[in-house]
């Protein structure tokens, strides 16, 4: 199983979504493209949070200077992101696959980060709670099945919003993988805690 990691918008949760579901599913990580924070980037996070032995983290496609637009970043490193370099790395175990910011978040002048997603992969959406989150998600869902992209379900970050989570996952028809709450620090115990709460629901994907 493939699963593809994305975020209604910047700085929503992806990364620490993306350890837990490794950590659940024994899975290994990638990240295509990193822009910024090198020496501390998301493939080191998620390394931190995981504790399983089976885990293989793969090199990032493009790992760039800047913490910006991976555009905007790769233009100030002199290069140009190409899909055609984007290699999935070869496993034959699950595999997660966290984005850079959200669908439409530019990777060149042609292409946007929604063009990654390959067939075979079913798409994760994370959702933080704040004032125009509904508005976000939906519209993220709704470019999703426009292009006919599998949706494996959805995690909601933040304290729980009943009205807001009902009518996002009543509206979308999307299954609900788990909350992440507002935790005053993650470290290996939080996210093996919360791989174990997700578990269940992970393993009901197709």
């Amino acid at each position: 199983m493939k699963l593809f990691i994305t975020g209604i918008g910047t700085d929503v949760g992806k990364t620490i979504a993306s350890a837990i579901l490794v950590e659940a599913l024994k899975a290994d990580y990638w990240k295509p493209i990193q822009a910024g924070d090198l020496d501390n980037s998301d493939t080191h996070k998620v390394q931190k949070y995981t504790t399983n032995i089976k885990t293989v983290f793969h090199k990032n496609s493009y790992a760039l200077s800047y913490p910006a637009s991976p555009h905007y970043a790769a233009q100030l490193d002199n290069v140009t992101i190409n899909l055609k370099e984007i290699k999935e790395p070869k496993t034959k175990n699950h595999l997660i696959i966290e984005a850079a910011g959200g669908l439409f978040v530019p990777l060149n002048n042609e292409n946007t980060i929604v063009d990654l997603i390959q067939p075979d992969y079913k798409v994760i959406i994370v959702s933080r709670h704040y004032l125009g989150s509904i508005n976000h998600t939906l519209l993220t869902i709704e470019a999703l099945q426009n292009r006919k992209i599998d949706i494996a379900g959805i995690i909601f970050n933040g304290e729980e919003n009943k009205a807001t989570e009902e009518i996002i996952l009543s509206k979308s028809g999307l299954n609900m993988i788990g909350r992440i709450e507002n935790e005053p620090y993650f470290d290996k115990n939080v996210i093996r805690y919360y791989a174990d709460l997700f578990h269940e629901n992970l393993s009901q994907i197709n």
